[in-house]
């Protein structure tokens, strides 16, 4: 055992229920207790947990068997929150697979990265992403293709045309679960510091990295979502929790919240699959009675502006949970103030399993991120690794059962990242205030956050550079009243007559809608340090271009 992990170790201990020795043996325990209510629900369907667990199974069975995929193998994903999620999810998990979450968002070059860098032998995808992943997939490890429908869950539909089939092996979603149905599921006995998922992030580099999140990890999700439920005076026990789930399931926060959490604590999530429609969205919501909602700020300023809001029944929800970006309080305020229900605003990373505080029924205070969770230590320290009292802001740093095991493949990184005593340097300034609450005040990074997206500014400037009439560029976070933080561009370029839009385009070619720079500034030079390092923190106290 790595001394560095000792603490996180024993901390999954405690908090291990007997008889269960991995993050399957509560899938098995929910599935036992719940299994004729819904586990999900998308397009007007709904899946129980029985339904689940044979589906699920199934796939499971397929991978291992016709698959020919070992335990430890990577399978990735890449859809949007439909029903195929949850049961490709599970399935690669009962497998003893690791499942590699990927953002459907990503351009070319980002795919292309993110399977290489996880050596994935297989993906889960769905149909309409297939040009991308014709020009993608012949250059990486994958060699298995599983397409899938949006419609297939309904009925199976047709094989789509594809020239993949010269190189890989493509097969529909639903010939899986036929095709495994009969066959047998052995089960590796995965153990808690196993690794259960790939949740890639970017760095200051801005090279995405694989967190590396074992089974113990989510379990003590799971121990902290219940020990949430029980800090909430209002809760019944015997109520099914229905949740409104239109956070992205391969984004750290939905995959937690929904797959895992709720999951676990047999409720029903109604999956959402383009949250961007609030329209659409809306209605599904006047349609049910729901007791939770999560979100991040920009998409309650959106709903907030909808005529439909005002339409919706909220009588039923116990709070709706804020993370992502920091929350706008004018924005907290209106929507306490037209649903009568509060919001809780919570802190995490994909290197912490999504949560480190949050605000709860009990103990909620609005412009803080709560409270830290059960399982886990949170100090506040200097430069140097010494703690802070109360009141002073320095380092967030952490170390519990949710903190992530490393980097995949990157131990240097993984070095900078968790010290020797298993803390993690989350690179966010925060203070706790005397009675345990936490602020974050600003980050050590200069990581800027989009929607809840993290964006990283070298990983932006390095494709400008590519450019032929750029010669410097630096990028920076600005404050944005609808997306937390909007990407800001300063450039020097040899082109006069090169525009701001243009080099928009140019960007829009190879980065993610919300990682092109929303401002653009041609400027004649960037202030420099004294060895020639580009000064962000300079440029943020000059305003970008319209």
């Amino acid at each position: 055992m790595s001394m560095r992990f000792a603490y996180c170790d024993r901390t999954v201990e405690a908090l291990t229920s007997p008889g269960h020795s991995n993050l399957i043996d509560i899938f098995d325990e929910a599935v036992s207790q719940f299994a004729g209510r819904v586990a999900f629900s998308a397009l007007g369907q709904d899946m129980t947990y029985a339904e689940l667990e044979q589906q699920s199974r199934s796939f499971a069975a397929w991978l291992r068997n016709e698959g020919g995929l070992q335990a430890g193998d990577r399978v990735a994903i890449q859809l949007p929150n439909l029903m195929q999620y949850p049961v490709a999810a599970w399935g690669i998990l009962r497998a003893g697979l690791i499942l590699v979450n990927t953002n459907p968002l990503y351009t070319e070059r980002e795919l292309e990265h993110q399977l290489n860098d996880s050596g994935a032998r297989a993906i889960v995808m769905l149909s309409e992403f297939l040009p991308k992943a014709e020009k993608v997939l012949p250059d990486t490890p994958v060699e298995t293709l599983i397409i899938t429908n949006i419609f297939d869950m309904m009925e199976a539909q047709p094989a789509p045309d594809t020239a993949l089939t010269n190189t890989l092996r493509v097969v529909t979603f639903p010939e899986t679960l036929h095709a495994g149905g009969d066959t047998p599921l052995s089960s590796d006995g995965a153990d808690m510091t196993d690794i259960a998922v790939l949740q890639y992030t970017g760095g200051t580099t801005g090279v995405a990295k694989g967190a590396m999140l074992t089974h113990g990890n989510f379990y003590t999700y799971v121990r902290q979502a219940e020990a949430m439920r029980a800090d909430d005076a209002g809760f019944d026990p015997e109520a099914i929790e229905v949740l409104i789930a239109p956070l992205p399931i391969y984004h750290i926060f939905g995959f937690t919240l929904y797959l895992i959490g709720n999951f676990s604590n047999g409720g029903q999530s109604i999956l959402i699959p383009d949250p961007r429609n609030l329209d659409g969205m809306m209605d599904t919501m006047k349609s049910c009675r729901f007791s939770g909602f999560a979100a991040v700020n920009t998409m309650l300023v959106g709903m907030l502006q909808n005529p439909k809001f005002d339409e919706i029944d909220w009588s039923h929800n116990r709070g709706t949970i804020v993370g992502g970006a920091a929350l706008v309080p004018e924005v907290a305020r209106e929507w306490s103030a037209r649903t009568g229900t509060p919001l809780f605003e919570g802190y995490g990373l994909s290197e912490t399993t999504a949560v480190v505080s949050i605000n709860t029924q009990r103990n909620c205070r609005l412009g803080t991120v709560g409270k830290a969770q059960i399982g886990e230590e949170v100090k506040i320290v200097d430069p140097d690794g010494n703690e802070l009292p109360d009141g002073e802001a320095g380092e967030l740093v952490v170390r519990g059962g949710q903190v992530m095991r490393g980097y995949w493949n990157r131990p240097e990184a993984t070095d900078e990242a968790i010290d020797d005593e298993g803390f993690f340097r989350t690179g966010d300034i925060a203070l706790r205030e005397p009675d345990g609450f936490f602020r974050i005040v600003d980050r050590l990074k200069d990581m800027i956050i989009v929607s809840g997206f993290n964006v990283y500014p070298n990983e932006v400037e390095n494709v400008v550079y590519e450019h032929p009439d750029i010669v410097e560029a630096a990028v920076i976070g600005k404050p944005d009243t609808k997306s937390g933080e909007a990407v800001a561009l300063y450039a020097v370029s040899t082109n006069p007559d090169l525009t701001a839009a243009a080099l928009q385009d140019f960007c829009r070619q190879h980065l993610t809608g919300y990682k092109v720079p929303k401002s653009v500034t041609f400027v004649d030079e960037l202030p420099k340090s004294a060895v020639g390092k580009i000064l962000r923190r300079a440029l943020r106290d000059q305003p970008p271009a319209s």
